[in-house]
């Protein structure tokens, strides 16, 4: 009985780190043509996506063009667009997708903004404060330069 006992926990241990593997590690994924990685989504999952992205980008114009201006206040409100706050509720299923470096370039993405927001309202120093956009904006290459979003098998 000890023995089947031992054989059935290195079996569920097997299939508990082969869910985590591929549910949190790996995601949905594949080799793309251009030597990116593929993450396959649904369609309604890669424009959720793709918003958010276009959400960063909106708060990046924004923290320049309020910079620029000497509007640290504004630069504050851009920011907040895309800190943790603002990253809305991610359906569980695509959570599931998305490999976990993906997910790790994701959120620290968020709290960079949530930083650049906390130190513009309280520094005031434009100069800072694209210094940050600048590193910020290095999550957003990384990011591009190692996936590509496609739907379907």
């Amino acid at each position: 009985m000890c023995r089947f006992c031992w054989i059935l926990v290195a079996v569920l241990l097997t299939a508990t780190g082969t869910l985590i593997g591929k549910f949190i590690l790996l995601g949905e994924t594949r080799p793309a043509a251009d030597g990116r990685t593929a993450i396959i989504l649904e369609p309604a999952e890669r424009d959720f996506v793709l918003a958010e992205m276009r959400v960063f980008l909106g708060s990046v114009q924004g923290i320049l063009a309020s910079a620029n201006g000497d509007d640290m206040q504004t630069v504050v409100a851009a920011a907040r667009k895309s800190g943790m706050s603002a990253q809305g509720q991610v359906p569980d299923a695509l959570v599931g997708k998305l490999p976990l470096s993906f997910k790790t370039l994701g959120l620290d993405t968020h709290r960079r903004f949530d930083q650049l927001a906390l130190d513009a309202g309280q520094l005031g120093d434009k100069d800072h404060t694209l210094e940050q956009l600048a590193e910020l904006m290095n999550n957003c290459i990384a990011c591009h330069e190692q996936y590509r979003l496609e739907t379907g098998q």
